[in-house]
């Protein structure tokens, strides 16, 4: 039947479509409640995109691609995958194929980065359905049957149950109705066992369609009512749409065109309400056709004219050559071959591949009923005139097609090739702020250091030693003034030691004199090992390193050191520091709480940006290795060239 694939669409949209727990409005609200929640902020979004579907197109896109721009600034690999697949289901439901593809790519590469089987499951899915609209029917059942491998190892019923609805689809597609049944009747178990209301609704709509291509309505009847109890739980109405849908279509092929077309109107009266205007043409076309077996020919041409005015309003080319189909099937039938043959011709223009036989079929049968009324030369002449320009029309249109692809593709490379230089320059130009505000930072610490050292620390040595002079002079009239007097010079002398202290510290002499290993273990030793206790290990730091190499991770190193006395109630702390052929690598492990690395409120605080900033600076890198209880290992390398 013709109308086999529109349904089939339908039923492939919900193989792969994600559960709709939610509705809008409360992921909506969610999305208010969690402004600064990027995770939250990502998910729903991705949510968004999964429930617009069916309603507008393009608002499911927004939220798609706002979606995947939250989770690719914030790195959230799952996230990312979700988002790719739920809008390569916009895509494949709108019929831009090799878009969906490539989201389609996207969402397996990062759902498997991610190890998120379902998300796996779900691209598996979709590249499923896309291969069937390709016609590549092998492919596509490959890839549903790697979705379920993928749902039967991690024991995920719900997902099995999708894999084996879309290897019933590919069945039903090539007309196996026999398998196709068997895959869904297994569906429908595990869906009973584990899936939602609208997944069981979406297996007894397959098998109501499996079973009206058999003819048999009454038993197709029974699971297309079935499937309305279950969307009736939801209160879902356009998935209730769908169903009286299908049971009006069920009733006029059976011949009940009363119930038909009471089913019929109840569908279209719902789709108008919530605007649903993607699944309407099918609608009418069958109301149309319902209002033909009823003799009513009056209303069966306004109302598939009704869906080709609205398949054109939608821009869907599917729906307009099926619409076009009907209405040239429709004049035929009625003797009106003038307006059977306009309509033909149109429905041609839309759809370049029909099988050959039936097109062949309809031509010569409204091509000879047309020279009944017509001039045979004249139609011969006119005939041969159309063929000769659409020769010319479609070399031209193959030729300047192909001059428009050679330009884009010379455009496209010349673009990529402008941003790879824009990046290359914008990285340079972040490397050198880099360098110049670290350069800038270490000569602050220098002149603070030199100015606390020379200055107020020889100003405070020499009150020092004048107080000491003055205390030997000074005739005190009990022991308590002379105490007082010792107290002074005593606080004077405590801050000389505090201005040292601090200056060493901005700038140890060690670092300046003996290199970045007697540095550490300088600064280490500073540190009160009853708190915590601290061990160094170096190795193949003999030869001094560059100046900046060792002040960066000398300061690397001391904010990591700090950052465990801080916060990490740590006992015991671990300095390895190594010099090899590769470069140098750092360790710094700890045995205190740990934190989570994937909370991003910690993850990227301002200490650690620091070190990840340093690091880099050197050409280098640095990883964190922590979880809760479990302490933390920070892991720097930097390569010989940097060093």
């Amino acid at each position: 039947m013709k109308k086999l694939s529109a349904i089939l669409l339908y039923v492939a949209f919900a193989v792969t479509a994600f559960c709709q727990n939610k509705s809008i409005d409360s992921l909506r609200s969610v999305i208010a409640a969690n402004p600064g929640d990027v995770k939250v902020l990502a998910n729903n979004y991705a949510e968004l995109c999964q429930e617009y579907r069916r309603y507008n197109t393009d608002s499911a896109k927004e939220y798609g691609r706002k979606a995947i721009d939250i989770a690719t600034q914030n790195k959230l690999t799952r996230e990312l995958g979700k988002a790719y697949c739920n809008l390569g289901n916009i895509y494949e439901a709108t019929g831009k194929i090799d878009d969906g593809f490539l989201l389609a790519d996207s969402a397996l590469k990062f759902s498997t980065l991610a190890k998120d089987y379902k998300g796996q499951c779900l691209a598996e899915n979709l590249y499923g359905v896309l291969n069937r609209r390709k016609a590549k029917y092998a492919e596509a059942m490959a890839h549903h049957i790697n979705a379920y491998k993928i749902a039967e190892a991690n024991n995920n019923k719900q997902l099995m149950a999708t894999a084996l609805s879309g290897c019933a689809s590919v069945q039903m597609t090539i007309k196996d109705i026999d398998k196709a049944e068997d895959f869904q009747l297994q569906a429908l178990q595990l869906r009973k066992e584990n899936g939602t209301p609208r997944e069981i609704a979406q297996s007894y709509t397959s098998l109501g369609i499996a079973n009206r291509e058999r003819r048999q309505y009454d038993k197709a009847l029974n699971y297309y009512f079935k499937a309305f109890d279950e969307l009736k739980k939801l209160g879902d109405s356009s998935g209730i749409s769908f169903s009286y849908n299908d049971i009006g279509a069920a009733y006029s092929f059976k011949g009940n065109t009363a119930e038909a077309e009471k089913y019929l109107k109840e569908s279209i009266a719902i789709r108008e309400r919530i605007h649903e205007l993607n699944e309407l043409a099918y609608t009418y076309n069958y109301l149309g056709e319902n209002y033909e077996r009823k003799n009513d020919f009056i209303n069966a041409e306004v109302n598939i004219k009704k869906a080709l005015s609205i398949a054109k309003e939608i821009n869907n080319s599917k729906q307009t050559y099926e619409a076009l189909e009907s209405l040239s099937d429709f004049y035929s039938r009625h003797n009106r071959y003038d307006s059977a043959y306009k309509y033909l011709q149109s429905y041609k223009s839309y759809r370049d591949s029909i099988a050959k036989k039936d097109k062949a079929e309809v031509v010569a049968e409204l091509t000879a009923k047309y020279e009944t009324t017509k001039k045979e030369k004249q139609i011969q002449e006119q005939q041969f005139e159309l063929a000769r320009k659409n020769y010319w029309i479609i070399g031209g249109t193959v030729l300047f097609s192909l001059i428009v692809l050679l330009g884009y593709s010379l455009y496209r490379r010349n673009v990529m090739k402008q941003e790879a230089r824009l990046q290359a320059e914008i990285l340079k130009q972040q490397d050198i702020a880099t360098k110049a505000i670290l350069e800038a930072e270490e000569k602050e610490r220098q002149r603070i250091a030199k100015d606390l050292h020379d200055g107020v620390g020889q100003m405070m040595s020499a009150a020092k030693l004048n107080l000491s002079a003055i205390e030997n002079e000074i005739p005190f009239k009990d022991d308590m003034q002379k105490e007082a007097v010792l107290r002074i010079i005593k606080l004077v002398d405590d801050s000389c030691k505090e201005v040292r202290a601090v200056s060493h510290n901005m700038m140890p002499n060690a670092l300046l004199k003996a290199g970045l290993s007697s540095a550490i273990r300088e600064f280490i030793n500073q540190i009160d090992q009853k708190i915590i206790k601290v061990t160094l290990h170096s190795e193949g730091l003999n030869e001094r390193l560059d100046s900046n190499t060792e002040i960066v991770l000398y300061r690397v190193i001391q904010e990591c050191v700090n950052n465990v006395i801080k916060h990490a109630g740590a006992t015991q702390l671990d300095i390895s520091l190594i010099r090899d052929e590769d470069g140098i690598s750092a360790t710094i492990e700890d045995n205190g709480k740990g934190f989570d690395t994937t909370d991003t409120s910690k993850s990227s605080g301002l200490g650690l940006k620091n070190i990840q900033a340093r690091v880099e600076y050197l050409k280098g890198t640095v990883d964190f290795d922590s979880a809760p209880g479990k302490g933390t290992l920070v892991a720097i390398h930097v390569p010989l060239t940097a060093a």
